[in-house]
């Protein structure tokens, strides 16, 4: 019998895109599903829940995480035994822009979902959706270290360069609101497990994709423009930095991630996952391009003269102690001084089927960026837990969802 056969499970943020694959998941796997949602004023079911067919299959309660005594109720209704706490605001760019909903949202709220389980569910297990932007700035070179270093502090220094790939004792240097808002949210989980007893556990999960995937995050800004370019309504992509490298897995390896975290986690205790591969923004363009039938011969900048032939050409890097997938673009950029900015204006990228424009967007890129995301997540696969999609995968899942006229109208909105 599955661990999970009606056990009473609360989701906080179901409706939002790795809250409604979870309750896919644990709906299939038997368990009794209640999700925790905003007031809406319309009563319009949130798109997310509808396109997995899931209204009928879970129990949907109003909330409000930033209020405490809207939670007591929650907790008094549900009286669960499993608390998935995934609500938050998770766009990084928004958070600089709105700083006090950001901390309003996912700190002071996590405070508050903690407080609620601690006086009505305190035997209930808690999983916390943390995050590896906790990590921040990763100093993965000699070079790169004295670059990023020559104008600004970063706290603690390192010890030992390459920081990658990131275990969970790498030291934590956040570089956004968002960032700091769970870091805030993830000591405050330990300190609810030390202090109280709760079995509370930390995951903090690297970059998760996959169809449905919010409208402003980097992979469906590139997979709903390789769509229309399909169909003929466009030949560009606008996008910010195509430098930064990130570690990128399918959001249903993730999901289930949490569910072996709640069943098999240590109270207390963090745990990465991620594909241990790293990959740039760019490599997401090429390969996504690639899956769509738009092979990219050969790309150069708008403005210079840097240039690169068969620039999606795959190939096995071999770098930080480990070997990873990647393309001949990625190999350049971490080791061949291969690097973009917004004056480089763009980049046209080379395809039997026409040029295709990549501009480069400076009200796209973040105040202070992470440089690179690579994951180690040895403790998390000490328990069972994969990474089973390759990074063409991933994207190309994203595309076909676009390809549907419905989801890129839905997105264009």
């Amino acid at each position: 019998m599955s661990f999970w056969n009606r056990k009473r499970v609360l989701i906080t943020g179901i409706s939002g895109f790795a809250g409604s694959y979870l309750a896919k998941e644990l709906v299939k796997e038997g368990a009794e599903v209640y999700g925790l949602l905003r007031f809406r004023a319309d009563r319009v079911y949130p798109k997310n829940l509808a396109d997995k067919s899931l209204m009928e299959a879970v129990s949907l309660i109003e909330g409000d995480i930033t209020d405490l005594y809207s939670l007591l109720s929650v907790m008094d209704r549900t009286k669960p035994e499993v608390v998935f706490h995934l609500a938050a605001q998770s766009f990084v760019h928004r958070s600089f822009i709105y700083c006090s909903e950001t901390v309003a949202i996912n700190s002071l709220g996590t405070a508050n979902v903690l407080e609620s389980v601690r006086m009505k569910a305190p035997d209930a297990r808690v999983v916390f959706a943390g995050s590896s932007e906790e990590y921040g700035m990763v100093f993965y070179s000699e070079e790169q270290y004295r670059k990023v270093t020559a104008t600004r502090s970063y706290f603690p220094e390192p010890t030992a360069i390459p920081e990658v790939p990131i275990k969970e004792t790498n030291p934590l240097r956040p570089l956004s609101p968002y960032a700091v808002s769970k870091v805030h949210g993830d000591f405050l989980c330990r300190q609810y497990h030390i202090t109280n007893g709760m079995a509370t556990v930390v995951s903090r999960a690297f970059n998760h994709e996959g169809a449905g995937r919010g409208g402003h995050f980097v992979t469906s800004v590139v997979a709903s423009a390789i769509a229309r370019i399909v169909r003929g309504e466009t030949n560009s992509i606008m996008i910010g930095n195509v430098s930064a490298f990130r570690d990128w897995s399918h959001v249903s390896d993730i999901v289930r991630g949490y569910m072996l975290l709640a069943e098999k986690g240590k109270p207390g205790e963090v745990y990465n996952q991620g594909s241990g591969r790293t990959n740039s923004v760019l490599s997401l363009i090429l390969l996504g391009l690639a899956e769509a039938g738009y092979k990219v011969h050969r790309m150069r900048t708008m403005k210079g003269n840097k240039s690169m032939d068969e620039p999606g050409e795959l190939r096995t890097i071999s770098a930080f102690g480990i070997e990873f997938p990647g393309t001949k673009a990625d190999e350049a950029m971490l080791f061949g001084g291969l690097d973009f900015s917004a004056e480089d204006g763009g980049l046209i990228l080379e395809t039997e089927m026409g040029d295709i424009a990549v501009q480069f967007d400076p009200d796209r890129m973040r105040p202070s960026d992470v440089p690179i995301l690579l994951c180690d997540a040895s403790k998390a696969k000490a328990l069972g837990f994969r990474a089973t999609k390759t990074l063409s995968e991933i994207i190309r899942d994203q595309i076909n969802y676009f390809l549907a006229p419905e989801n890129i109208e839905a997105f264009l909105k």
